[in-house]
């Protein structure tokens, strides 16, 4: 009788104790719960508190000219890299800058200081028509257009609409002629037995197809146009250029030149800096930049989302127009 009660104190003391230490469990692991809510919780509100200094200091889309930058100056702008819609060097906020700078009563003169390769001739046409609008509204507003590494095709086509332009003598100037390039892969679709299924309503609707065999009346159609287009891109120079430029055969023929050749060729009026042309020609030795500020935070997502199909479609698309 009595190993029977010590052996059920023994069972009373075993389970109170296996209850004991499920208890240290279940709380240890529930303030193992806590703390890790609250330090999901601490990281969030770091995370948005850094989410929220990023924002202050990097997006918008306004210019650098402050509030303090009143008094006679000269107004910047730059057009950098490729010039095209999702691209930096866009139409839209090129032109957002010209008009805030031709705005302001205290814009001396307007520089834009190009750095381009050139790329689009629709974004390249949108601001020289610009540029010629908003020089025949303020007359007495001149633009200069200063070259930094390279203004080539499109950015050259801009650079025209400008009273004058400059670079250095090691600069890169020209390039007057459009492109359309892609690739054929029909030798390696039949090495590999790849077979090409396009179905089109309309005659030319798959044209220049990089997986179908080219056809001559298609490339002669191409080639018309790529004419028309650099007949109007020709125009264009020799509208703002005038007189200006030298009678020589190989001007509009898509060669590019160094800034001491290009003044020679008439392509360029002088050789010198953004510093030197503010100070010098336009005399307004203070420079103030209305180019618009890139919004970071959009300009993120939006690559994000796009990345990937621009970069198959820049291998595969023969329907890429860009002037070079």
């Amino acid at each position: 009788m009595a190993d029977e009660q010590e052996r059920s104190e023994k069972k009373d003391t075993t389970e109170m104790q296996q209850e004991v230490m499920q208890n240290l469990l279940l709380a240890n692991l529930k303030e193992q719960r806590r703390h890790r809510r609250w330090g999901i919780f601490f990281k969030s509100l770091t995370f948005v508190y850094l989410f929220m200094i990023f924002f202050t200091f990097f997006s918008g889309d306004g210019q650098e000219k402050s509030a303090l930058s009143h008094g006679k100056h000269t107004a910047l702008i730059d057009i950098d890299g490729v010039i095209a819609a999702n691209t930096d060097a866009n139409a839209e906020r090129i032109i957002k800058g010209l008009r805030a700078a031709f705005e302001d009563k205290n814009t001396a003169g307007i520089i834009l200081r190009i750095n381009s390769p050139g790329g689009s001739p629709v974004q390249a046409g949108y601001v020289y028509d610009e540029i010629k609008r908003l020089r025949d509204i303020y007359p007495d507003t001149k633009v200069y257009a200063v070259v930094t590494d390279i203004c080539a095709s499109g950015g050259y086509y801009i650079a025209s609409a400008a009273d004058e332009i400059y670079a250095d003598k090691a600069s890169m100037v020209g390039s007057i002629g459009v492109l359309m390039n892609g690739f054929g892969f029909t030798k390696a679709m039949d090495k590999l037995g790849i077979q090409r299924r396009l179905y089109t309503a309309g005659k030319y609707k798959g044209f220049l197809d990089p997986f179908s065999a080219e056809k001559p009346e298609e490339v002669e159609f191409v080639k018309k146009m790529l004419k028309n287009i650099h007949e109007q891109f020709i125009d264009v120079v020799k509208e703002g250029r005038g007189d200006r430029l030298k009678n020589d055969p190989r001007l509009f023929t898509g060669l590019i030149w160094t800034g001491e050749e290009a003044v020679e060729m008439g392509l360029i009026d002088g050789l010198g800096s953004s510093d030197y042309v503010a100070r010098e020609v336009i005399e307004a030795d203070k420079i103030v930049n209305y180019t618009p500020r890139t919004n970071y935070l959009e300009r993120f997502a939006e690559r994000l989302g796009v990345t990937m199909a621009n970069e198959v479609g820049a291998v595969i698309n023969s329907g890429q127009l860009y002037l070079h």
